[in-house]
């Protein structure tokens, strides 16, 4: 983090002789932190387009981007902290918010920005809420995003199926023609249980973590549509329809494309991933498949924060920048979806060929708990999750157990 010293600013003002003008101050440096993968689109997009867009129409400000693998951000990030250090700004997951701003390391935008009410004026409000803590808000959005299913047609083809499921139950009955492609095959896959895996089951079933005050998740984690869809998920990996990738490990992205899984949930970034690594492969979508409750997907997406510390004035001219038409537009070339509605009306997204059905899905998606919490409670779901789809324990007994250790948890 860039702090001047007083004392070093008073040794350098002494150091000119008098009657010389001082040299026009150094450039200001700021650091953003991210997630974006140093091989990615997003990151190339971030580095060699819209960084330097930035720095060429604020001359007296260099950008220094610092990338970070996503499963050690937080960690490092909090132990950078204690220590002392850290960014002048970060893109953080959104159901990271709420913790940062607990800690006291982060601005409360509506109160260092004049101008905060006029960009929160322009994006979604759903995003924009995973920025509010306490009274006020400690970012902005920065990207948006949800999860469609994404349909195998080679693999439905052969099956003789005529199109993805509309429902959970149209899913499941699809297990029995796909898996006689072959013993390796499987209607869905995901990759464990954590929250982004078995929330969409959870609330397309009718389920939920907590009461919609966030007060308790005793009668709602182990309530009985919850609990069903977790068993409905045991049920699907223990017949072999669902990839025994939920348990951890197996097969990743790959087994889509190469004719493994018949269907995946996922988000925007697949396509230029699909464009660059499968270009041959035929892409279909549509909607999480509805049960009792819709079709409800979760929200993703990141928020832009700024540190206490920052070279404020550099970092908030960043921050806007992150916020302009131009750079939502950039980012959403490369799948980050933007934040502001307004652009869904021009050419670029009427006419796009996929991010059609991720807006339909985003009408009704949800954000995981929002609450500073929620990382301690989303370790109680993947361990419970875990339990039952092992078979270590029934799904009663495993929700019964999670939703007291999250009512401590919201306790606190």
């Amino acid at each position: 983090m860039k702090r001047k010293l007083l004392i070093a600013l008073l040794v350098v003002v002494l150091a000119i002789p008098l009657g010389v003008t001082s040299a026009r101050q150094d450039t200001v440096t700021i650091e953003f932190w991210h997630t974006y993968n140093e091989v990615s689109p997003e990151n190339e997009m971030l580095v060699e387009t819209l960084i330097p867009m930035f720095e060429e129409a604020n001359p007296g400000i260099k950008v220094e981007s610092v990338p970070f693998p996503y499963d050690e951000f937080r960690q490092t990030m909090l132990t950078a902290l204690a220590g002392g250090e850290g960014p002048d700004l970060a893109r953080l997951d959104i159901i990271w918010s709420p913790e940062f701003a607990e800690l006291g390391v982060l601005e409360a935008l509506d109160e260092v920005m004049p101008d905060f009410q006029d960009y929160a004026d322009r994006v979604f409000p759903g995003p924009l809420s995973t920025n509010s803590y306490d009274g006020h808000y400690y970012g902005l959005p920065l990207d948006t995003n949800t999860r469609i299913l994404w349909w195998n047609a080679a693999m439905y083809e052969a099956a003789g199926i005529d199109g993805p499921p509309a429902t959970i139950d149209e899913l499941a009955a699809q297990c029995e023609a796909i898996k006689a492609l072959g013993d390796d095959k499987y209607v869905f896959s995901d990759g464990g249980t954590y929250g982004w895996a078995v929330l969409p089951w959870v609330w397309s079933m009718g389920g939920d973590v907590t009461d919609p005050d966030i007060t308790q998740a005793s009668g709602y984690l182990n309530g009985k549509a919850t609990v069903a869809a977790y068993e409905f998920l045991a049920e699907m990996v223990d017949n072999g329809c669902f990839s025994p990738s939920f348990l951890g490990g197996g097969l990743g992205t790959e087994g889509f494309f190469t004719d493994v899984f018949a269907t995946v949930l996922e988000g925007p970034w697949w396509y230029p991933l699909a464009e660059a690594q499968y270009p041959d492969f035929e892409i279909h979508t549509s909607l999480m498949p509805a049960g009792d409750g819709g079709s409800i997907s979760v929200v993703g997406g990141e928020n832009i924060a700024l540190f206490k510390g920052a070279e404020t004035e550099a970092a908030l001219a960043f921050l806007r920048f992150t916020q302009s038409d131009d750079y939502q537009l950039k980012m959403s070339e490369v799948g980050q979806l933007a934040v502001i509605p307004e652009l869904i009306e021009t050419d670029y997204f009427q006419n796009h060929p996929y991010y059609g059905t991720f807006l339909t899905q985003l009408e009704t998606a949800k954000a995981r708990t929002p609450h500073p919490r929620w990382t301690q409670m989303e370790e109680v779901l993947t361990e419970a999750g875990q339990l039952i789809l092992r078979g270590e324990a029934s799904a009663q007994e495993a929700l019964d157990m999670a939703a007291e250790e999250i009512d401590a948890l919201l306790a606190e």
